[in-house]
């Protein structure tokens, strides 16, 4: 049996960024200097993420292997069945993860308490040891990662391709023009419609981008994260003599699916905000999106 693997997953800092753009610290600052900010400010968070992450490497048990990968190359790395995932950053990272997983337990770590909203990243870099297993001090004994399941959503294309998402899935057109296709909800209402898109969210994601678009909605009820349920909602629907504006939102249960037949040049899906890392659509295509098979075990 494979030993258990540590992936830490983090993002580049803003000095990071800088430095790759400007080359030296001192150009760096002049260009933060030229904006209104300070070098102080950015050079404590790097700091500060630095610190969290030489706390959880110290944290791996010593009979654990280690690996680390940065958010741009998660698309690219090979998460195994024995991986335990800790993320550290800030919520918006572990829903950025969560796509490529199959049912590994992950660790939210927040390097900065008090300044992310926490609702992902709910553990310190403090908590590590003790989370990861390892003996207390004074003796103690590995316990099973305890861990919540949260809801995730899912788009499927007719040609067997598909991707999931932790907050919300969203289709349109890549361009952001209008997107053009027929929609068709699980009770079987359909309606051709013109649009800036369409988002499905899990309850995760219903503290976020759907929040906003139900509270313009008349504040429509929500899913809690861990319900088998998700919401879905239409943006800027575009009346005309061939486009409708009937079937803007509604809800989908455990089992249904809301099918999209594209109806433009191409439409893109992708989730959490990761548009890099996307599907593509052509015209007569269906998505559908439902319930993911998979949710996500954070503990």
């Amino acid at each position: 049996m494979e030993k258990s693997r540590l992936v830490i997953v983090h993002r580049r800092t803003e000095l990071d960024e800088l430095l790759d753009r400007h080359a030296t610290l001192g150009q760096a600052e002049f260009f933060l200097r030229s904006r209104g900010r300070t070098m102080a400010a950015v050079q404590e968070r790097h700091e500060l993420l630095a610190a969290a992450l030489s706390t959880v490497r110290a944290a791996v048990p010593a009979d654990w292997r280690r690996a680390e990968v940065e958010r741009g190359d998660l698309n690219r790395f090979m998460f195994t069945a024995e991986d335990i995932i800790a993320v550290v950053g800030q919520d918006g990272l572990v829903a950025n993860v969560a796509k490529y997983l199959t049912g590994q337990p992950v660790i939210g770590i927040d390097p900065e308490p008090g300044t992310n909203p926490g609702v992902l990243v709910r553990h310190t870099a403090a908590d590590a040891a003790r989370l990861l297993g390892n003996p207390a001090p004074g003796g103690g004994k590995r316990v099973p990662l305890p861990c919540r399941e949260l809801s995730m959503v899912r788009a499927r294309l007719d040609d067997g391709q598909e991707l999931s998402g932790l907050n919300e899935i969203f289709i349109g057109h890549p361009s952001h023009q209008s997107a053009r296709y027929r929609l068709t909800t699980p009770e079987g209402l359909s309606e051709p419609q013109s649009s800036s898109g369409l988002i499905v969210s899990t309850g995760t994601g219903a503290t976020g981008w759907c929040a906003s678009i139900a509270l313009e909605r008349g504040g429509r009820t929500l899913p809690a994260p861990t319900d088998p349920a998700l919401a879905w909602f239409v943006r800027e629907a575009w009346p005309s003599p061939a486009t409708g504006t009937s079937l803007t939102e509604g809800a989908l249960e455990a089992g249904e699916a809301l099918r999209l037949t594209v109806a433009s040049d191409q439409l893109v899906v992708f989730g959490d905000g990761m548009e890099q890392d996307r599907l593509t659509a052509s015209w007569g295509q269906e998505i559908s999106v439902e319930l993911g098979i998979r949710p996500l075990r954070l503990a």
